[in-house]
């Protein structure tokens, strides 16, 4: 499986789900391993976001990168947590990895916009939040059966428990300093 390719074919397959064409579930490998070469991905653009970012103060240690890229990746976990959780309200059946494999494609790329969004001031990233909302609401709504109010309330979700994640961490770490 060649990177680039698998790339190429996850912005395609989006294009094909902005636009509500059929097929796109051929573009991603829906299986164990396209969800792990997705992961894969995400974890190399998380590593590489950690250090553009320790550019100015020098790269952290082996320690420092890991919680680096655990904190770049929360929106995976509320990804999977939304997922699985509006899965458990709707005592659904729907499998997941029609809509994790795209969604960390998703989440990569959302993770370059806000990094980028982050250079012009921080109220700016709040595009990117909305942007990610579209992007999952589109996704459950071609992925699944859920009807537009569940597919709206599963993306609300998602961009919210990202947000109270990356505050709650926030706070946490601010306590600890007092």
């Amino acid at each position: 499986m060649k990177i680039w390719s698998v790339i190429t074919d996850a912005v395609t397959g989006w294009t094909m789900i902005l636009r509500g064409e059929e097929g796109w579930r051929d573009r991603f490998r829906i299986t164990a391993a396209g969800l792990f070469t997705a992961l894969l991905i995400f974890a190399f653009v998380a590593f590489l976001a950690v250090a553009i970012a320790s550019t100015s103060i020098g790269m952290p240690g082996p320690i420092g990168v890991l919680i680096g890229m655990f904190v770049l990746a929360l929106p995976v976990t509320a990804l999977v947590v939304s997922l699985l959780g509006t899965r458990i309200m709707l005592k659904s059946d729907e499998p997941v990895l029609p809509v994790l494999v795209p969604g960390i494609f998703a989440l990569t790329a959302f993770l370059i916009a806000e990094g980028l969004l982050a250079m012009i001031g921080g109220p700016a990233v709040m595009l990117a939040w909305l942007a990610q909302g579209y992007l999952l609401y589109r996704l459950a709504r071609v992925a699944t059966s859920w009807n537009v109010g569940i597919a709206a309330a599963f993306a609300v979700l998602s961009v919210v428990l990202l947000v109270a994640l990356r505050l709650g961490l926030y706070m946490l770490s601010n306590a600890a300093a007092i």
